[in-house]
């Protein structure tokens, strides 16, 4: 049996370096997505890098969003005090500012992971720096800065390099004196870090003498941390308890009357740890539900093109029998066969996930998640998990086509010219209705999520992917049942071919229905690329549609100005004053900033799923515009009036969601503490692009965030080009019409696309590989029959046409069931999500498109299989296999 081995091997090089080259291009897809995943969770979850990490105790003003480790304190603390409490040996005060650096060449630096970047003091005692500096020197000027490692290689700057900061209130020109590490890392858990001298990011902050968001304390040698906590907590707070006065909004206090709390940094570390493991398996999770599409792709193929290796090969197996070979004999080379060629196909694959992985990262950055900073993963998990699913798989279909192989007797093979037997037919049915009732409790379990999730994109992400884990096992289910769909479609098939061309169309007609698995097979492989395509292709269209139909119906104004960079929460900010420039361009009526903070609704709280489950937090997206102008450059739909201060306008979605009336008073917590809002009304933004959730008044805004980043400015009058020379100055900005705002701001919405195209290009490229390699291995399968053809007087012209109208039958059988699989996924996603940016219409050309692209490459991968096996001389063809 080794002998046969070693000679099968040999004589059918060619097959099996197809097979093989299918199966390693699969499990390289397979480890890629893989790779992907961890290297996500990993930059999300994996850096425990703190800027506490010197630091003892840290005092914070007034209190912190516990539900956000990352959120900056409501209240101010004093230093003098603070550093006057006995046990104290070191303190350096800390602030918070946001910020966006951009590096030599003008592009804001994204942050990695999804984080921020924040402009931070560097620390005044040397004590508590937990700062490394790997070249250069600390920040001693105002225009001097220290950045950390990853800003330093994505902007490509260095010591001496100038960096534009844009803060909220300003832009400023910084010069770069050092470059940091953190913990040896190249940034911080929460993002990157921009440290300037302390009274630089004061200033920044807009922080009185002597007043800080927090304070970093060094104990003395021999207090214990948890000592140093309870004894400044009794110091700092009124009269020893922790009940006071809150700080924020717009009550004035000096920072002796502000309430503290008093942590120690292990425990904010821990937290910040805590946090970033959920958010790391929340991402690793969502890219991991996406990256199944790629592995179930590469696992089809896998099972599809080595079961048409070995059903290419049942007559000699079967001839094997004739000659002393047993039943188990033949499986047992079968089997074998599948081992090394898994082995083979594994150890190349998970190689090649590497350069996948690179890519897939590449586009994420792109869309403002950078993950570069984590590191290439070589765990257990990355290399072995891949590598044991290609050889788990390659196993399983040499198992069932080694049982149907042993299965056949010699008389039966001898009689197949294509070697294939009907079958039963009841054991395929009913494995399609096991598979087809899986994908129905998938499509069930949409309507679970819609009950229990309230409406917005959360629902709508965890609904869709159900939907299409349930069109993945559709796909299966109709895979296994296209043979049946064969002969009908072939039949019909034939009848034109026959009346096209004759005595070709009879015979293609004949091989067609005699052999409906090895059609299907390569049917199978279309279908699944075809819908890959589709789906894709029609949610794209859908949403671009929607966008732009929704976007023009809400702005009015004529011209937007924004930034020309991305972060992870979108379009980068713009300092305040580019308002105030492009109001003095000639001809502007009105140049409406729209500032974005998010806010957490505190009262009334949220309601819990279940009784056994606690509440998730809410938080708004909270859009601030001048009230007075606001309808001179959007046109939101409702009847929502101009607000006042103190007043807030929410959708009806979130108005709905959170059980919310007019006239209801409900409280907010934004960046400076809890703040008491009215719900003046209700309106609705149908293109989710201005005020998605809620809407203030400026001087509400200024209650909610001071320094909430701007997102636009929205212009009514006056001409591109004078807009634009009135921002020159402003750095990194640019001037669009309404129909390139809408554009612009609608890919802030869907970022994330890149890496679902690099998914379903990579998946696709992969199906139609493995659909080319099933149609030219089932055309040099039929070397003998061609050479039989010939024999009787068929001319090569006849066989190419047999072959066409073979592959016209994988087109339409494929064609068809993959767009129906698109049509039906995107239909449900749209009746289950209720979303318009979701229908399942599009253009006439696409499908025309689609089926043309199918068509041309089954003949073109068909072509040259059918004119080498026409060309065989008669007698060379009938030794043939």
């Amino acid at each position: 049996m080794w002998l046969i081995a070693r000679r099968s091997f040999a004589d059918g090089w060619m097959r099996l370096i197809a097979t093989l080259l299918a199966a390693m291009f699969s499990v390289g897809l397979i480890a890629g997505s893989l790779q992907f995943t961890l290297r996500a969770q990993e930059a999300v979850a994996g850096s425990d890098a703190s800027e506490y990490a010197r630091a003892d105790v840290l005092v914070q003003g007034g209190s912190a969003d516990p539900d956000d480790a990352y959120s900056a304190p409501d209240g101010r603390v004093d230093l003098a005090r603070v550093a006057g409490v006995p046990g104290v040996a070191a303190v350096s005060g800390d602030a918070m500012v946001e910020a966006q650096a951009a590096g030599r060449s003008g592009r804001p630096v994204v942050a990695p992971a999804g984080g921020r970047t924040r402009l931070r003091p560097w620390p005044s005692d040397g004590r508590l720096s937990a700062y490394h500096l790997e070249s250069g020197r600390a920040p001693a000027a105002p225009g001097e800065i220290v950045v950390t490692r990853h800003i330093a290689r994505a902007g490509k700057v260095g010591a001496g390099d100038p960096v534009t900061l844009a803060l909220p209130r300003e832009t400023r020109r910084m010069t770069v004196v050092g470059v940091a590490t953190v913990q040896g890392h190249s940034a911080v858990a929460s993002g990157d870090l921009v440290l300037a001298t302390p009274e630089t990011v004061r200033q920044a902050a807009g922080l009185p003498a002597g007043a800080w968001q927090s304070v970093w304390v060094k104990a003395a040698p021999g207090v214990a941390p948890a000592k140093l906590r309870d004894d400044l907590n009794r110091a700092l707070t009124a009269h020893g308890r922790r009940e006071a006065p809150p700080c924020g909004g717009t009550t004035p206090h000096t920072p002796r009357d502000c309430p503290v709390t008093v942590q120690t940094a292990a425990s904010v570390r821990h937290g910040e740890s805590a946090s970033n493991k959920s958010s790391g398996v929340s991402i690793g999770g969502a890219i991991g539900m996406l990256s199944s599409v790629a592995v179930f792709v590469g696992l089809f193929v896998v099972a599809n093109t080595f079961g048409t290796l070995v059903r290419q090969r049942t007559r000699r197996l079967a001839l094997l029998g004739a000659i002393g070979a047993t039943p188990r004999q033949i499986k047992r080379l079968i089997r074998f066969e599948a081992l090394v060629l898994g082995a083979v196909a594994s150890a190349f694959g998970v190689l090649l996930g590497y350069p996948v992985s690179g890519l897939l990262t590449h586009l994420f950055a792109q869309d403002g998640f950078d993950i570069s900073a984590a590191d290439a993963q070589f765990g257990w998990v990355a290399l072995a998990v891949p590598a044991a699913a290609g050889i788990l798989v390659t196993q399983l279909a040499a198992w069932r086509a080694a049982r149907r192989a042993a299965g056949i007797s010699p008389m039966q093979a001898l009689r197949a010219t294509a070697a294939e037997t009907g079958g039963r037919r009841w054991p395929r049915l009913v494995g399609a209705s096991v598979i087809l009732a899986h994908a129905a409790m998938f499509y069930g379990l949409t309507f679970a999520v819609r009950a229990e999730e309230p409406p917005g994109p959360d629902r709508a992400v965890g609904v869709a992917m159900m939907i299409l884990m349930g069109s993945m096992t559709m796909v299966i289910g109709l895979a296994v049942l296209a043979p049946f769909f064969v002969g009908p479609l072939g039949g019909l098939v034939g009848r034109l071919g026959q009346a096209v061309s004759g005595e070709s169309g009879r015979l293609a007609r004949a091989t067609i229905t005699r052999s409906p698995r090895r059609v299907s097979s390569a049917a199978s492989s279309l279908m699944l690329g075809v819908a890959l395509v589709t789906t894709t292709a029609l949610m794209v269209l859908s949403a671009d549609a929607r966008f732009e139909e929704a976007g023009k119906q809400v702005m009015v104004a004529g011209h937007a100005v924004a930034a020309t960079g991305t972060t992870s929460d979108g379009p980068a900010p713009l300092p305040r004053d580019v308002a105030a420039r492009a109001a003095r361009a000639p001809g502007v009526t009105h140049a409406v900033p729209l500032t974005v903070t998010d806010a957490k609704l505190v009262s009334p709280p949220p309601r819990p799923p279940s009784p056994e489950e606690a509440p998730e937090p809410v938080y708004l997206t909270v859009t601030g515009a001048d009230q007075a102008a606001l309808p001179s450059v959007l046109d939101l739909g409702g009847h929502l009036r101009a607000l006042g201060t103190g007043e807030i306008g929410v959708t009806s979605a979130v108005l709905k969601a959170n059980h919310l009336r007019k006239g209801q008073s409900i409280t907010v917590r934004g960046a400076r503490g809890r703040v008491r809002l009215t719900v003046a009304g209700a309106y609705h933004d149908p293109s989710h692009l201005f005020a998605d959730q809620a809407l203030v008044s400026p001087a509400t805004m200024d209650r909610l965030d001071p320094d909430a980043a701007t997102q636009a400015v929205l212009v009514r009058g006056g001409t591109a080009a004078s807009i634009g020379q009135a921002v020159a100055a402003v750095p990194g900005v640019r001037v669009m019409d309404e129909a390139g705002y809408v554009r612009t701001a609608s890919k802030s919405m869907t970022k994330g696309m890149r890496v679902i195209y690099g998914f379903i290009g990579m998946a696709l490229v992969l199906a139609l590989f493995g659909m080319a390699t099933t149609v030219s291995m089932s055309v040099a399968e039929r070397t003998r029959e061609f050479g039989l053809l010939g024999a009787v007087g068929a001319t090569m012209a006849q066989v190419r046409s047999i072959v066409r109208w073979e592959a016209a039958t994988v087109v339409l059988l494929g064609g068809l069931l993959g767009i129906g699989t698109a049509f039906g996924t995107v239909a449900l996603m749209h009746v289950a999500t209720q979303s318009s940016f979701l229908t399942p219409s599009a253009p006439w050309w696409l499908y025309l498109l689609i089926i043309g692209a199918a068509a041309a490459i089954t003949l073109g991968t068909s072509a040259l299989p059918a004119r080498r096996a026409a060309g065989i001389p008669v007698l060379e063809a009938t030794k043939a296999d």
